[in-house]
């Protein structure tokens, strides 16, 4: 008989992981990309160069960078940002991360205590949400509308917590193609959240892991740019959606008194050598071009799923094409429950997110769900859609059956 070690696992712990049995053939979830975009060839030559000029500084941790990251590839994000979002940084003032995931955990780990107020957008990136559970803070949702956080609301929870004697610990937002929503928050918005963080005493936590990734190719400057070197601002982007999930490099840009904060607690040893070395490399030269050639491909995959949606769901899903990015967020009628469409879909072979995952308040989210496009081809999409339509008639009823589901 094997060792039973169910007695000896901690409370608290989450479920346990089911065994991964490869994707499903119908994948609408995760933050995967566009396998035919990820730059293999540039990869290898970038390695082959990098390597024969400085592989031998894999024998020091921090490859001779120290433990903020390589250095060369701080350097080209500190110019980088500065170019496309308008901030004004050094390399000193950029951290490398192991994704965006440890980026949360190092503000959260400086910053929030069990019982800490912290305030979300209340549809939200999903990691965000069950990394303050597990800590035990208390979150408050901030509306959303089609230009973000609503900040009358926003003023509204300010006030009420300050009544309270509470100070939340940061405000958490992502202002540029918005998770899951696809929205972005127009400049002066910006400005009247900075305003209120400022009134009120609370940082922001800006995430930007999206906002190369609008398909027009532009964007508003970065809230931690509009702040102006005031310091309240941490900021958070990653190369996952850029170049490559699968290379796990994110950044954190913050003033020094938090930065010297964070080190303390980035206890990994580091962030992967070849893949920092490999990356700066590669986006010394190639950066600009590639994202601007994957946007063509994702905006050409997100009207595929606008058009699947709308032949397949007719007025049954409600949505808003987004702004760029790879997910659209969809609205279904009350009487659909998405867990149990993801349920029933998963047993067929398409993969959803349901949308309780995505909310604050899992209320919101019960009839709502994230649709990823970034990874399957215009012709999966396609299938896939006409699929969970069916799936979803069966279950609920809708959408009701009608030209678009002879078939």
């Amino acid at each position: 008989m094997p060792f039973d070690y169910s007695s000896l696992f901690r409370p608290g712990l989450p479920p346990p992981a089911a065994r991964w049995r490869g994707f499903p053939r119908y994948n609408f979830v995760g933050g995967h990309n566009d396998a035919a975009n990820v730059p293999v060839a540039e990869f290898i030559a970038a390695a082959e160069s990098v390597l024969s000029r400085e592989g031998r500084t894999l024998a020091t941790y921090g490859l001779e960078s120290g433990p903020q990251g390589y250095r060369p590839l701080r350097e080209f994000l500190a110019a980088s940002l500065e170019a496309r979002t308008g901030m004004r940084q050094t390399a000193d003032e950029v951290l490398i991360v192991s994704g965006s995931l440890q980026a949360l955990d190092l503000v959260n780990a400086v910053l929030v205590a069990p019982g800490d107020t912290v305030i979300l957008e209340e549809a939200t990136y999903q990691g965000t949400i069950t990394r303050l559970n597990r800590l035990g803070a208390r979150i408050v949702a901030a509306p959303l509308d089609e230009g973000g956080i609503r900040m009358d609301a926003l003023a509204g929870i300010l006030d009420g917590l300050k009544a309270e004697g509470v100070a939340p610990k940061y405000i958490y937002t992502v202002p540029t193609v918005q998770n899951p929503t696809g929205t972005v928050m127009p400049e002066d918005r910006r400005h009247e959240l900075l305003r209120l963080a400022r009134a009120h005493g609370v940082p922001v936590f800006e995430d930007d892991c999206y906002a190369e990734l609008t398909f027009s190719g532009e964007r508003p400057r970065s809230i931690r740019a509009l702040d102006d070197g005031g310091g309240q601002v941490v900021y958070c982007g990653s190369f996952s959606k850029t170049v490559a999930p699968a290379l796990r490099i994110g950044y954190l840009v913050a003033d020094w008194p938090v930065l010297s904060r964070m080190l303390p607690m980035k206890t990994d040893a580091g962030t992967g050598a070849l893949e920092q070395m490999v990356l700066a490399e590669y986006c010394a030269v190639h950066f600009d071009d590639h994202v601007a050639g994957l946007r063509g491909v994702l905006k050409e995959k997100c009207d595929a799923m606008v058009e699947a949606l709308s032949a397949e769901f007719g007025a049954a899903a409600s949505f808003a094409a987004p702004a760029g990015g790879i997910f659209i967020w969809v609205t279904l009628p009350e009487e659909v429950d998405t867990w149990r469409l993801f349920e029933a879909a998963q047993a067929e072979g398409v993969a959803i997110n349901p949308g309780v995952e995505w909310t604050v308040e899992r209320a919101l989210g019960r009839n709502r769900l994230r649709l990823c496009f970034g990874h399957p081809t215009p012709q999966v999409i396609r299938e896939g859609v006409a699929l969970l339509a069916g799936i979803c008639h069966r279950e609920f009823g809708v959408p009701v059956r009608g030209a678009n589901m002879e078939r």
